[in-house]
This record gives structure tokens, C-alpha cells and sequence, in this order.
């Protein structure tokens, strides 16, 4: 049996529980999912970013239990060393690190005018002028760590900046996002990856719908 669970709100709506269920799956953790609904108030708070305090998802391990996304992927890291959500070399590490401390408290601008929506595609979408500056942070954070790391992952292999950057890739096609070609090369690794695939496949059977998410704005 399971020795960990996670929980996670809605897989279509909640780019936080995408980033904590890649981070146990990268670790190779058994866990079992705990599905909070989208209409439980603190899950819908998290969703609509009405919450400053994220509390989805929520590992518990060993009777640990863990929330706030960057603590579990230090946590992963901990009790998964050899997983390689951190980069064996210091400098690596320090750099991953800080791309993922960017992510987790950033890009405030590119959350509110593109939520996750991964039933939904938005063809030719104008993003809103306050966005495109945190569009452009991320595509350039992309095209350094791939240049420098190799790819074709942004460390080489895949780490916890991956997990944490993942969602920004499913906001880039939703909204019909236009980045550059070494971007575009990225997110289609992230989403060719069979964890990936099995996520979106789970949020496209999702019933629930939260109408302040499931239009065009």
C-alpha cells in the first residue's frame, strides 16, 4: 500500500496540484491522490487565486505531512535523492533552485490573465499587455537553462523546474501563446511526457466547470 497521499483540486483547473503530483511522480514516490473538489471553498480560493496561503496540494508521507509546492519538491529531494529533482552539480542546483523561487512566488500578471484550462483552446487570444513582460521572463528562463544545460529539459534531465514550469507550457496553447522556436521545442517535450499525458487525459474527463474560468476574457 500507498505510504504517502497527495491532495490534489481540479486536474483541469489547478496548476499548483499539476506542479506537486509531477513533483511525487519525477520522485518515483507511491502515493495515492486525494481529490479535493473544486467546490470545496480553500480548493476554489487556490483555483480563482483568491488565497495568498496555497494549501493544494498537500503531501503527507510517513506521517509528514508537507504543502506549499517549493517545501514538497524540497521535501522529494530529501527522501528521494537520487530522483535528480535537484541537479547533482552545487552551481546547477543553486540555479535551479532560483528559476523555481521564481515561479513559485511570480509571474502574478500571467496567472490571473491566463489560468490553467485544459479543456479549453483560445485561438488567436490577446494577452493582456501586463502579462507579456512574464511571458518573456519565462521564455527567456527557458532558452538559458536549455542552452546551458543542453536540454531537453531545462537541466538536462528532468528536475523540479520542470514540474514547476509545466503548467506555463498548457497556458501557452490554451491561450494560443506566441513564443519562440526553442520554447515551442520545449513544450513539446513537456507535453510528449507520459505523466503529462495522463494528466491532461484526467482533466479533459473532469465534470466539473467553474464559469469564471471557462471563458474567453
Amino acid at each position: 500500500m500507498a505510504k504517502a497521499t497527495l491532495s490534489i483540486s481540479s486536474k483541469n483547473y489547478s496548476s499548483w496540484s499539476l506542479r506537486g503530483w509531477l513533483l511525487a511522480k519525477f520522485a518515483g514516490l507511491d502515493f495515492k491522490e486525494l481529490p479535493v473538489s473544486p467546490d470545496d471553498a480553500d480548493a476554489r480560493k487556490e483555483i480563482l487565486l483568491l488565497s495568498p496561503s496555497i494549501l493544494v496540494p498537500c503531501l503527507t508521507h510517513d506521517g509528514i505531512k508537507v504543502w506549499d509546492t517549493l517545501a514538497i519538491a524540497e521535501y522529494l529531494s530529501e527522501v528521494k535523492p537520487k530522483s535528480g529533482l535537484l541537479p547533482a552539480d552545487r552551481a546547477a542546483r543553486a540555479h535551479c533552485r532560483a528559476v523555481c523561487g521564481e515561479m513559485h512566488s511570480g509571474f502574478s500578471s500571467l496567472r490571473s490573465a491566463l489560468p490553467m484550462n485544459l479543456k479549453r483552446h483560445f485561438p488567436k487570444h490577446k494577452v493582456w499587455a501586463r502579462a507579456i513582460g512574464d511571458i518573456e521572463r519565462i521564455t527567456t528562463i527557458w532558452r538559458e537553462c536549455l542552452a546551458t544545460y543542453g536540454g531537453p529539459y531545462l537541466f538536462g534531465k528532468r528536475s523540479m523546474a520542470d514540474a514547476m514550469y509545466a503548467p506555463v507550457v498548457t497556458r501557452f496553447l490554451t491561450y494560443d501563446v506566441a513564443v519562440d522556436k526553442r520554447s515551442i521545442a520545449y513544450g513539446e517535450v513537456i507535453m510528449k511526457m507520459p505523466e503529462m499525458i495522463e494528466w491532461v487525459a484526467a482533466a479533459k474527463r473532469e465534470p466539473e466547470e467553474i464559469d469564471e474560468l471557462d471563458m474567453e476574457f
